[in-house]
């Protein structure tokens, strides 16, 4: 691996969790547990890496549309974990964020997520963006209206709107763009993920499923990153 060609941020759509129980003979909500768990094997493989942001892919706004039982758990589940690693992620180097709505979610995990947010605000660690809750046509659109309301309130201008500035109008403001997405499972779809930000991400599609995604499979990912010649839309000096 070429260390000098790691990427900043990587964003993980964890897929693969269902069909992984289900190749066992277990419920979905098992794979679902054991996915949970894999997050923070590769958290600190990235985090020794040097990757600076990863986000991970948890909760879809169209996820609520799965059967009642399933989203049931899977709104119990974060608390469940978070609960049991509290005290290791407050003394870890990771900085904790939440990306995506919180109106629709139980009043016991919104209390968790800000709780966590606050009490590792200081950590210089690898920043784990969990996007719960989320889907990016959702984010762009409240993005919109919060910049709508600044026009209207006349705290900017119209003139003053950049890419950059609505940037800071998204769930992951200041996290930067996306350097390599990875979906496991072998589907080849974005499924709503952080369009704005993976604009001119390095995409990367594994037949792994998400429980089996290990440190050696991120490594593959990366190294398959490093090989990449990526232009941006534009040519590099020796091309032209």
């Amino acid at each position: 691996m070429d260390l000098t060609k790691i990427p900043s941020h990587i964003a993980i759509i964890l897929d693969g969790n269902g069909r992984w129980a289900k190749k066992r003979g277990r419920p979905r909500i098992y794979g679902h547990r054991k996915g949970a768990f894999n997050i923070e094997k590769i958290a600190k493989h990235a985090n020794d890496l040097g990757v600076k942001v990863l986000s991970i892919y948890c909760f879809s706004t169209e996820n609520w549309t799965r059967p009642e039982g399933e989203v049931s758990y899977l709104m119990t589940l974060p608390i469940r974990y978070f609960n049991r690693y509290f005290n290791k992620i407050k003394e870890s180097p990771y900085k904790i964020r939440f990306s995506g709505r919180r109106d629709r979610i139980n009043q016991k995990l919104q209390d968790l997520m800000q709780e966590l947010e606050e009490v590792t605000s200081n950590h210089e660690g690898l920043i784990l963006n969990i996007c719960f809750d989320y889907g990016s046509r959702d984010e762009i659109i409240r993005g919109i209206k919060k910049l709508y309301t600044d026009l209207s309130n006349n705290k900017i201008k119209a003139v003053d709107v950049t890419p950059e500035l609505f940037d800071t109008y998204l769930d992951t403001a200041y996290l930067g763009d996306v350097d390599l997405l990875i979906r496991t499972s072998g589907e080849e779809r974005i499924s709503n993920f952080l369009l704005w930000q993976i604009a001119y991400a390095e995409l990367y599609f594994t037949d792994v499923l998400w429980p089996d995604f290990d440190e050696i499979e991120l490594d593959k990912a990366i190294i398959s990153y490093s090989k990449r010649n990526r232009r941006f839309g534009g040519l590099k000096e020796q091309e032209k």
